[in-house]
């Protein structure tokens, strides 16, 4: 912890954490300071006035990052027959009905999405307590309760980050890797704060879009204007 401590100390000489950066010197501050020895996640953080507690105030969506993430997202389908044969040929990970159901009550859960045909509600739906928790939950708004399997699947291996915002009103997410280009960087986070915007709920009074931080895994926070952002 002492070495920890230490780097993140000299990654903050010559950030002023009080300091609102715009987008551009922003992702180049963050990029010199990914000085791990793995490539670090970009991770931009927002404060939204909402409170989810409501249902006229909750925050969900999905959108598709035009550089993608950079992850390698292992993606599970609970599809039959045909659509099984489908869902493996787009790159699905796991592929399973009623035998998957079983491996996901006993704890077996080595994927990152869920998705399901219409059919196959019945049996997802049993599992709710299980996925709903860890946000693993097929959801025809997000469309991955689909008949259009191998799309889903596309989109998910593709770059599409799904957010949801926390008690709190806080939406966090990694909109790329530290090795992207400063440009791509930058696309990736105009295309996640603009879906924000789009995802702003009937209940939503005030300001909307308080705060907005950008970070890698192992490195300081900056403080980014919106308008920057926006522009």
């Amino acid at each position: 912890m002492g070495s920890q401590g230490k780097r993140l100390k000299t990654a903050y000489d010559g950030i002023d954490r009080n300091a609102v950066y715009g987008i551009d010197e922003a992702v180049k501050m963050i990029k010199a300071s990914a000085k791990a020895k793995f490539d670090e996640t970009i991770e931009i953080s927002m404060n939204l006035g909402v409170d989810p507690r409501h249902a006229d105030q909750n925050v969900r969506g999905v959108v598709s990052l035009p550089h993608g993430t950079g992850k390698s997202v292992k993606v599970a389908v609970f599809a039959r027959a045909a659509k099984a044969d489908e869902a493996r040929e787009a790159g699905a990970d796991i592929v399973g009905a009623e035998d998957l159901a079983e491996k996901i009550q006993a704890g077996e859960m080595d994927f990152d999405r869920c998705i399901a045909t219409p059919d196959m509600m019945p049996v997802v739906g049993r599992l709710g307590k299980v996925l709903g928790p860890r946000g693993l939950m097929p959801n025809p708004k997000l469309g991955t309760v689909t008949a259009d399997v191998a799309a889903a699947i596309q989109a998910v291996k593709g770059g599409q980050v799904e957010f949801r915002a926390e008690k709190a009103g806080i939406i966090h997410a990694g909109v790329g890797k530290a090795s992207f280009g400063e440009d791509a960087l930058v696309e990736n986070v105009k295309a996640f704060v603009a879906a924000i915007s789009r995802a702003k709920p009937s209940g939503a009074k005030g300001t909307y879009i308080k705060r907005i931080a950008l970070s890698s895994t192992m490195g300081p926070g900056l403080r980014v204007e919106l308008g920057s952002i926006q522009a």
